[in-house]
């Protein structure tokens, strides 16, 4: 944004897009609709487990990794709290799958699908790997169960 406001080109390995548009009333028709996030400082300085995951004005998927490895998906609009994980409900698989494909299609994007991170589960136990933009299905494994008061 700083960069298009003084009219200079973004480096190739800056990520994003410049908010200059929007700023400026003009935002682009495919303009984003998520939003890609990753916690990776752990321990220090915030103690945040790592993580990352996408969000939109509806919902939002998280994946932990490091010391844990599991999922969840909050509805923000009856849950805004983010106390109870429907991540697996069947009611929701519509809204997983797209959220999935959505966090994996923003990973690419953003270059961020380093081997430390790669898993992406899928509906129905399909897991895909997404590195370098390959993709490949991996085995099914079994989550914990989220659904917690906290």
């Amino acid at each position: 944004t700083f960069l298009d406001a003084a009219g200079l080109p973004a480096p190739e390995r800056m990520q994003g897009r410049s908010l200059l548009p929007v700023l400026e009333g003009r935002t682009p028709p495919d303009w984003r609709k998520s939003f890609y996030y990753h916690y990776y400082e752990y321990p220090q300085p915030h103690h945040v487990r790592p993580q990352y995951g996408v969000v939109t004005d509806r919902y939002k998927l998280v994946h932990f990794y490091y010391d844990a490895d599991y999922w969840e998906m909050f509805d923000l609009q009856k849950d805004p709290e983010e106390l109870r994980s429907v991540f697996g409900q069947k009611e929701y698989a519509g809204e997983q799958q797209y959220l999935e494909h959505e966090l994996s299609r923003l990973r690419v994007e953003l270059k961020d699908t380093n081997a430390d991170t790669p898993l992406i589960m899928g509906v129905g136990g399909t897991n895909y790997d997404y590195l370098n933009g390959e993709t490949r299905v991996r085995p099914a494994r079994t989550m914990p169960s989220t659904n917690y008061n906290r």
